[in-house]
Parts: C-alpha cells; structure tokens; sequence
C-alpha cells in the first residue's frame, strides 16, 4: 500500500480536513514500515487540540502490528510516534460546528489528532476501535 496514494484518498473523500504537504510526511512513514508490516488504514490531521493552529499536520496509519504518526518538519527533521496494542487505552471522538477531534489515550500520554472533517469520524472511529479490539485479543491470549 503506498502511504500518499491512500491519504489522497482519504483527503479526497474527506475534503475539509485541514492537512498539508502529505507527500513529505508520507515518506517518513514509508521509512519506518517494518518488514513484514502492511499499512490497513491511513488518516491525517492536525496534532494539537488548537483549531486555529493549522501548521501540525500528522498523518496516521494504522498497520497489522501498530499505530504510527509522522510529521516532517518544514526544514530539517520528523517527528514520529508509534503506539502498540498493549499501550492502547481508548479512543474519544468529538465533532464541532466543521470539524471533528480524535482522542487516543495510551499508556503515557493522551494524542490528539484535530482539524478533520467531521464526514470522516465515524470511519476513523470504526477502523481504530475495530482494529484495537482485533489486536487486545492477541495480548490477552499470549
């Protein structure tokens, strides 16, 4: 699956989601694909709880083994935060007036992804809840 195809997808779909220069943070995450590990669903947004500020752009990719977020710094640099399974708490959805925010508590700390299109919460909700739910099951059996 290649990462920028998919999240032009997904931007297309969903429209007002406020996510800049995709490309460059699509080849951090390419870089950081494991052997083995195939990308299942792909999501951008901003990574603050800020509305007005539009300059955090992360894309989001949940794969068979975890959640990753990147963002490529506008002159030098990345961020990039991986969750696994087993420091997954939950996930909080909450939709405004245009757009929405995704909650993703873990272990540590609480990620907040904003500035998406409120269209595009229900599939975000699905696809995490649902993997989640799929992957705590292998924790507890092991």
């Amino acid at each position: 699956m290649n990462i920028y195809e998919e999240i032009k997808k997904f931007k297309k779909r969903h429209p007002m989601t406020v996510a800049w220069r995709l490309k460059k943070h699509a080849k951090v995450i390419q870089k950081f694909l494991n052997p083995g590990e195939e990308p299942l669903y792909v999501f951008a947004g901003q990574k603050n709880s800020n509305p007005l500020n539009i300059m955090t752009t992360y894309i989001v990719v949940l794969t068979n083994k975890r959640i990753i977020l990147a963002q490529k710094r506008l002159i030098f640099g990345f961020f990039y935060t991986t969750i696994t399974p087993d420091l997954f708490n939950d996930l909080k959805v909450k939709q405004g007036i245009i757009w929405g925010k995704i909650y993703i508590d873990t272990i540590k700390e609480e990620v907040i992804i904003s500035n998406i299109d409120k269209s595009a919460l229900d599939e975000i909700e699905t696809n995490i809840s649902e993997y989640m739910m799929r992957e705590k099951k292998k924790y507890v059996e092991e």
